[in-house]
């Protein structure tokens, strides 16, 4: 399988891991959207905040700077102000995966094998590619359960 094909699969799976996202949260309303299950768990609204904050740290300038940007505040994302409110929260989150498109779509075949850092760690795109898609398929793996308890 080609490179280019690889990329393909890995943005169809971008799409439908935020697809089914997507549409556990719209079944949610204000009261389920921001409940915890535990008192030290995460409720939705901060996993739609945390994947926000990162996919706006990686996927920002992702050829050219460290996936880990100095103004993201990763602790911040596990705690939710006054500021937080579900419409924001959903914004951040669409602005994140504008993010992950916008750096994803105009790759081609020979930039995955290009050199990318997280947190200074060097890695092939694809590998990076392939770290997220996990990170995120975990993450709306938390989404989907939540929805549903």
């Amino acid at each position: 399988m080609s490179h280019e094909a690889i990329l393909d699969l890995c943005l169809r799976e971008f799409r439908r891991t935020k697809q089914l996202a997507d549409r556990a949260i719209t079944q949610l309303d204000d009261e389920q959207f921001f409940r915890a299950l535990a008192a030290d768990g995460n409720s939705v609204a901060i996993v739609v905040k945390h994947v926000a904050g990162n996919a706006r740290s990686r996927w920002r300038d992702f050829l050219t700077s460290d996936g880990e940007k100095p103004d993201r505040d990763r602790d911040s994302e596990f705690v939710l102000d006054d500021r937080d409110t579900r419409a924001d929260l959903i914004r951040r989150w669409e602005e994140g995966w504008a993010y992950l498109f916008g750096a994803l779509e105009p790759l081609g075949e020979a930039d995955l094998d290009r050199e990318v850092k997280i947190r200074g760690e060097a890695l092939s795109v694809l590998q990076a590619i392939h770290r997220q898609l996990s990170h995120y398929a975990y993450h709306v793996g938390q989404i989907v359960l939540l929805a549903r308890t």
